[in-house]
């Protein structure tokens, strides 16, 4: 049932615009590494372009993805409908890490509006895109975004920030070293 397409068409970008939550997957190199998947919100995803997306990453607990990332690039990306009709869309493709102060950064901030505690912007290279059809997937009513992160991250402020992820987005649960080692 899954269809692969060649780029980001009109009609899944307004898929991708129209969903709240999204799930960022990666994964070191080493068998025994841990996979990881993370479920991202806050109104930070843009397309950029039929095969570039771009998603606001705010600090958190771990920085994994930046980690496997830094390691070998390979991302997926996916999106659920949970309203509407069922679809799953996925994003697959080589990814990197813009930090905030890196020159590239100044192509992608006019994207967002400010994040309190961003960390960095993921970039994605789309080499596949894939739908399919989600029947197995759950309806549910979005409410609202959590504010919960964005409180935190104001009250931290930048250099209770900068110490934080000094000692916990430094390194994977692997032990790699991520954008902030």
């Amino acid at each position: 049932m899954a269809n692969i397409h060649p780029e980001i068409t009109p009609a899944l970008k307004a898929f991708i615009e129209a969903q709240p939550v999204f799930f960022v997957a990666s994964a070191p190199y080493a068998v025994e590494g841990h996979i990881n998947l993370s479920p991202k919100g806050l109104d930070s995803f843009r397309v950029l372009g039929p095969n570039r997306v771009v998603y606001a990453d705010v600090t958190g607990s771990g920085n994994e993805t930046a980690a496997h990332l830094a390691e070998n690039g390979r991302l997926t990306i996916m999106f659920c409908a949970f309203e509407g009709p069922p679809n799953i869309l996925r994003l697959y493709g080589q990814g990197k890490v813009v930090k905030p102060d890196d020159p590239e950064a100044l192509l992608i901030t006019p994207f967002f509006n400010p994040i309190p505690g961003l960390r960095q912007y993921v970039l994605l290279a789309v080499e596949r895109v894939q739908t399919s059809c989600g029947f197995g997937v759950p309806e549910m009513t979005f409410h609202n975004h959590r504010d919960t992160l964005l409180r935190w991250a104001t009250a931290k402020g930048e250099a209770g920030l900068e110490t934080y992820r000094a000692e916990k987005n430094a390194r994977s649960i692997d032990g790699l070293p991520s954008s902030f080692a």
